[in-house]
């Protein structure tokens, strides 16, 4: 199987800091892969160096074959992308917010049409498709962000924080969904998320980052078994506090 993402050596300095410091890692196609990590880690500056927010100082990023700094419409083409940060126009309705994504990705009205019926259905929200948006719930409005980043057929959903602030029938029924467009669609998905029990459950693979290095990459089955621990969890305080105390990451 080959990597629908691949990042080598990749590294960001701000103004002289360091804060992601020349690391590596490669998601497989059609993998749950969860990027971890504590607030100042270095998670959110590569993320945005994923998604073209950000220029790398250094190092290298292919996307489903494609260099960010050559091909960058390819790799924006080959990613959906759902932000932590609500971006939906809620002056417009969910069937408003897809058009207008539609219309700047290109797509015929025909096709723009058919696409947004089909991945809204896939959320339960087609028949909600013309409700006002401000009156959603916040779940109602991340199931309305995620099918506006499949509408664009991308290979790899991304995904900053996609059960944060829901209730846990919420999480479980978003988690549900994206696992269903994982394994019948072949989609990537990769997210980070502050729910290390959503990791465990759900990521086929893991990698931790902190103070800008990656310190483990592995199954969280496997992680567990390294560190001796019971939960992801545990082996996440376990791996950044032996980092931190000896200094040395432990990429892979």
């Amino acid at each position: 199987m080959d990597n629908m993402i691949q990042v080598e050596e990749l590294r960001k300095t701000f103004r002289g800091v360091i804060a992601v410091d020349t690391i590596s890692f490669q998601v497989q196609r059609a993998q749950i892969f969860a990027f971890l990590g504590q607030n100042g880690a270095g998670k959110s500056t590569t993320l945005k160096m994923l998604t073209l927010l950000l220029q790398p100082t250094s190092g290298r990023i292919v996307v489903n074959g494609y260099d960010p700094s050559r091909q960058a419409n390819l790799v924006r083409r080959s990613m959906g992308v759902v932000f932590q940060e609500r971006s939906l126009d809620e002056h417009l309705s969910p069937y408003e917010n897809m058009e207008l994504h539609c219309a700047l990705y290109g797509m015929t009205r025909a096709d723009g049409r058919e696409r947004i019926h089909k991945t809204l259905t896939l959320v339960d929200m087609w028949d909600r498709r013309h409700g006002k948006l401000a009156e959603f719930s916040v779940g109602m409005k991340r199931r309305v962000e995620i099918a506006r980043a499949l509408l664009h057929r991308p290979q790899a959903l991304i995904l900053d924080e996609p059960t944060v602030g829901l209730d846990a029938r919420t999480r479980n029924s978003i988690w549900q969904f994206l696992q269903l467009l994982n394994r019948t669609e072949g989609v990537t998905v990769f997210f980070t998320t502050h729910y290390l029990e959503e990791a465990e459950r759900y990521a086929q693979k893991v990698v931790i980052i902190d103070q800008g290095k990656v310190v483990a990459g592995d199954t969280p089955a496997e992680l567990k078994r390294q560190t001796g621990s019971v939960s992801l969890e545990e082996s996440f305080l376990s791996l950044t506090v032996a980092r931190r105390s000896d200094g040395q990451g432990m990429a892979r």
